[in-house]
């Protein structure tokens, strides 16, 4: 079982294979997912400080890129949990001041995952 470490909140397990946005609010922390989950509103961001990952769907890639976030951060409801991780949540419900986090996301990626190495979508 991973290991995932937040940034101030400490360190929790994660289910292998389970969506990193679903893993951080399994850990206690509010973090946002206003679109629920499908890559279009970037509120469920974070920073990697270990263990990112050296793939990334072409829809959170070109979320990233259309909203200048590319190599700035990662979209957590795009990223399995497959390894031990140590992020910093960026938009928590709490310090955005919203009421609620969003619409709950599917325990799957969506949209339908395209799997690329983060050279490939470079090119």
């Amino acid at each position: 079982m991973p290991t995932l470490n937040i940034e101030g909140r400490g360190a929790c397990d994660a289910a292998a294979g389970q969506r990193l946005v679903l893993a951080i609010e399994g850990c206690g922390v509010d973090i946002g997912h206003r679109c629920g989950g499908y890559a279009r509103c970037t509120t469920c961001r974070v920073r990697f400080i270990d263990g990112e990952p050296e793939t990334m769907t072409r829809a959170e890639y070109e979320k990233l890129k259309d909203r200048d976030l590319l190599g700035e951060a990662r979209l957590s409801c795009q990223i399995l949990v497959t390894q031990d991780m140590t992020v910093e949540p960026l938009m928590r419900v709490t310090t955005m001041g919203w009421a609620d986090p969003g619409p709950p996301p599917q325990p799957t990626v969506t949209p339908d995952p395209e799997w690329l190495s983060k050279d490939a979508l470079d090119a």
